[in-house]
């Protein structure tokens, strides 16, 4: 008797927890699929970064057990992302670890404010050339800086000396054992991230970076491979919360550029990654000034701990969504997944071999460079293309900061340019009045454009100027058009028709 009474107050537990959650099953392995995919891009990032190793996860688990509580996107993943790497390794080397913790945590705060201003709306504002130009900068300097840590040799400080510097750096490494086994295992764990794709369904439920990362730690095990391999110092030891020291930078004009630079970047990343990722699935929508408020408290909580800015990450985000997830109990948990690992089995990540943690990061670099998108943008829309070049080249060239706000200049000035567009059609049959029609947007940029031509039509004749085509007609404009009808009409009538 009792034993049924157990059986049926187990069988209603269960009946009221799938009630309470009726998707545990599809966000429970969903999180599984982003912890693996995690897992590496994370040990990845923070090395590539110049930080320990250990941070990395520790950025992943504040976005899946803080960012992911918190309302905005549902289905969206957070954590170190590629996009920053070049930054913050900069950051760093400039600055010191110390600081980085002050840089991160002011990022977040400032992101948090902007949320609750609502501001995070605006940020879809932002062209669209300009940060895909951005992300190509970030691939390209990502690239280059990796190739030298796939040979397992020390890149060069700037863009162009890393790019310039790869001939050399090859020729070098022609002549060194060494090099060539970190060469070969690098170039190797890309082959297999470029070839997982076309593997048979069942093999690809392992993610590609996962099973490259091991796969280079069993060759490198096995044939006992001299190449480099992540230090490991233990999660605790790796936390360096900033002193007050460190938020005496805070006066530094660079330290706050770098801010500026790392709020500039991780929001419109967390933002665009959000519009693409509703774009995948059919549940609730992005709340944007509510995920940027979301972001900036993961952004705090990681700057006090002294780990590595987050962003929402594409990667995992679809990962996440393709692996059938429902709620945001997926990316929670995949944070519990990445805090477990970090606490128990931290010892793994020091068999994990720099080459192929270098591969991943240059195929993640090669994934920002949007080359479908270059072609498509200069068939249609050759201004557009030119800023995404031009940004991408000026982040390579100078730094990341200053070439973001080139193409933001860029951007701005072009829009300018086609606001003020007007056409003017003049019709002169020989006799009778001559007809002029404008249209566009008549502004003061155009001024002398526009005054030029109507000076130039015949003084002898009336003159018939229409400027119901008009979409806008600035002050400046309208004055001189008065005075220019004014003087003509001392000879000849001039008719104005406006808008």
């Amino acid at each position: 008797m009792s034993d049924s009474v157990n059986s049926s107050k187990t069988s209603s537990n269960l009946s009221e927890n799938r009630m309470k959650f009726p998707h545990l099953r599809q966000d429970f392995a969903a999180s599984l699929v982003v912890f693996l995919v995690a897992l590496p891009l994370c040990v990845g990032v923070a090395v590539a970064s110049g930080v320990p190793a250990e941070l990395g996860l520790v950025t992943g688990i504040v976005g899946g057990l803080v960012t992911g509580f918190l309302p905005g996107s549902s289905l969206q993943v957070s954590g170190p992302a590629a996009g920053l790497t070049v930054l913050v390794f900069e950051a760093v080397r400039e600055f010191g670890l110390p600081v980085l913790g002050v840089l991160v945590l002011a990022t977040g705060l400032i992101q948090v404010l902007m949320g609750a201003l609502k501001l995070g709306r605006y940020f879809r504002a932002i062209s669209v050339a300009v940060v895909e130009g951005m992300l190509a900068g970030i691939g390209l300097v990502l690239i280059a800086g990796q190739l030298y840590s796939v040979a397992g040799m020390e890149a060069p400080a700037s863009g162009l000396a890393k790019l310039g510097g790869l001939p050399a750096m090859l020729a070098d490494a022609a002549g060194s054992a060494e090099a060539l086994a970190s060469l070969g295992l690098g170039a190797g764990t890309i082959a297999v991230l470029v070839l997982w794709r076309r593997l048979p369904k069942r093999v690809r439920t392992v993610p590609g970076p996962l099973a490259a990362v091991a796969l280079a730690t069993l060759v490198t095990l096995v044939f006992a491979l001299p190449v480099a391999t992540v230090e490991v110092q233990g999660l605790l030891g790796s936390l360096q919360p900033p002193g007050m020291d460190a938020f005496g930078e805070l006066g530094n004009v660079a330290v706050l550029g770098t801010v500026a630079a790392f709020v500039l970047i991780a929001s419109a990343e967390s933002l665009f990654s959000a519009a693409a990722v509703d774009r995948l699935h059919d549940g609730p929508r992005t709340e944007y000034d509510k995920e940027l408020m979301a972001q900036g408290a993961g952004n705090t909580v990681c700057g006090m701990l002294g780990a590595l800015p987050m962003t929402a990450v594409i990667v995992r985000s679809s990962a996440n969504v393709q692996a059938g997830a429902r709620t945001k109990a997926s990316r929670v948990m995949h944070g519990a997944w990445l805090l477990l690992f970090a606490v128990l089995l931290p010892a793994a990540l020091a068999y994990i071999p720099l080459p192929a943690l270098a591969g991943i990061l240059v195929h993640a670099g090669w994934k920002l460079i949007p080359l479908r998108e270059i072609a498509a943008m200069w068939r249609e829309h050759r201004g557009e293309a030119l800023i995404l070049v031009v940004t991408a080249v000026s982040i390579v060239a100078v730094n990341m900061f200053e070439g973001v706000l080139i193409g933001l200049g860029l951007a701005i000035a072009k829009t300018a340019w086609e606001a003020s567009h007007i056409k003017l059609e003049v019709i002169d049959k020989g006799a009778g009045p001559v007809q002029a029609y404008l249209s566009g947007n008549a502004t003061f940029l155009r001024l002398p454009k526009i005054l030029d031509n109507l000076e130039s039509l015949p003084q002898d004749r009336p003159v018939e100027l229409d400027m119901s085509g008009l979409h806008h007609l600035d002050h400046a404009c309208r004055t001189a058009l008065e005075n220019w009808a004014e003087r003509h009409s001392a000879t000849e009538p001039v008719k104005v028709t406006t808008p």
